[in-house]
């Protein structure tokens, strides 16, 4: 028979796997930009922004960040600061540990029959493809992981101060305000650190211009998902029975 705990152990078990994968996902596949517009088939929306203008492109990682969003939330409502601060450490380094073995595999001889094996679908070089998709620049990597970080951090801190003025009301605000300002400072320190401290170096104003649009993209996806914060919440609720979920939420607020 499981006990209340080996299910609350379960579950944080399944929240902290589901969210490092999903990290560590979207660290990987966020080397590729996509166009929206083009991806919805829709007429190029051409925005201007600081005086810089464009139309929408985003990394392939926004597909998966907002699910982590979901679930800092999530461990946030039922294990608190002490268990968001676990797994954000735990992400940073594991995602740290896969891009030290993504560039070994880099430097690895490749053999002479693979480089050229995918030729016919366009791909003359395999070796260079495969060091451009995995090889990401080292100011693309630390901006990513310190603001990663910075923002969960913040996160954690903004959804507490605002369940201490809301009590167990108000769940929508808590998950929604906390995303609101960890990812201002995720969206800014990012490209600030990969883009206007790296080789790049970006101006001012196109980096205020590209955060905007990355700001505003996250904050879209963050207010889509509310219901999905309150169907997780009442899966949890229901695995663990409602006096165990009440004991786990009253445990997280008291921090």
């Amino acid at each position: 028979m499981v006990t209340s705990a080996e299910r609350a152990n379960r579950l944080f078990l399944v929240l902290a796997a589901f969210f490092v994968s999903n990290a560590l996902l979207a660290e990987f596949i966020g080397v590729k930009i996509f166009a929206l517009e083009d991806t919805l088939g829709v007429a190029p929306f051409e925005w201007n922004l600081f005086g810089q203008n464009g139309s929408l492109n985003f990394t392939a990682g926004t597909l998966v960040w907002p699910i982590v969003f979901v679930m800092t939330d999530v461990i946030n409502e039922f294990f608190g600061k002490r268990g968001v601060r676990f797994i954000s450490w735990l992400a940073v380094a594991l995602i740290s540990y896969g891009f030290v073995f993504a560039y070994l595999a880099i430097s690895l001889a490749p053999a002479s029959w693979w480089v050229g094996v995918a030729a016919d679908q366009g791909v003359p070089d395999y070796q260079a493809a495969f060091a451009a998709v995995f090889g990401q620049g080292l100011w693309t990597i630390g901006g990513s992981l310190v603001a990663f970080l910075i923002g969960q951090l913040v996160d954690v801190s903004v959804f507490h101060r605002i369940r201490r003025a809301t009590g167990e009301r108000m769940v929508w605000l808590r998950a929604t305000g906390s995303t609101a300002v960890s990812q201002l400072f995720d969206s800014l320190i990012v490209l600030w650190i990969a883009f206007v401290l790296g080789p790049q170096q970006w101006p001012t104003s196109l980096w205020l211009a590209v955060a905007s649009m990355n700001y505003g993209y996250k904050m879209a996806c963050a207010i889509a998902l509310i219901p999905l914060i309150y169907l997780v919440r009442r899966l949890i609720t229901l695995w663990l029975g409602p006096g165990q979920a009440a004991e786990l939420r009253a445990a997280a607020a008291r921090g």
